[in-house]
């Protein structure tokens, strides 16, 4: 069964290839947001979803304050998840210069692509020369921080 409502400390444990290709995806699309979209078996962990696999996709808005997933690359993506049994989990995008942490662009945004709040979305931060990934639900507006757990191995689309 998939989780349409976030669950009390609820985590997304994430592929450690994944993990790595997130963040890899981020630093190359540097200076504009780099995105893309994650997905896993169909169903969650006891406490939360899994994203065993990642899509980079282009940045259509070509911006360095902005991401739109490329409509063309999207249906693509949701057509190899489908045929693979899986389900999307969520959206990574990165912010080059500031925090990981939804700004309120992406609150707006995730109002029009997610309007029900059944999907994660990832902020890799490039802020610091360190990356930060952090996850979080946005729904009506409201913020809450997704703990992420990196799991050992896993794969990438």
């Amino acid at each position: 069964m998939v989780s349409l409502a976030p669950m009390p400390d609820e985590r997304l444990h994430i592929g450690g290839d994944v993990h790595a290709a997130m963040v890899a995806h981020a630093r190359v699309g540097e200076p504009l947001e780099a995105c893309g979209l994650f997905a896993g078996p169909l169903g969650d962990q006891a406490d939360g979803p899994l994203a065993d696999r990642f899509f980079p996709m282009r940045n259509a808005a070509e911006s360095r304050k902005r991401y739109l997933l490329d409509g063309r690359e999207q249906l693509d993506v949701e057509r190899i998840v489908d045929q693979a049994g899986a389900v999307l989990v969520g959206v990574m995008h990165s912010h080059p210069h500031t925090q990981a942490y939804p700004s309120p662009t992406d609150v707006a945004d995730a109002a029009h692509c997610d309007p029900f709040g059944t999907w994660v979305f990832i902020i890799v931060s490039l802020e610091y020369p360190d990356p930060v990934l952090r996850a979080f639900r946005i729904l009506d507006g409201d913020i809450t921080e997704v703990e992420v757990v990196v799991e050992d191995g896993s794969g990438s689309g």
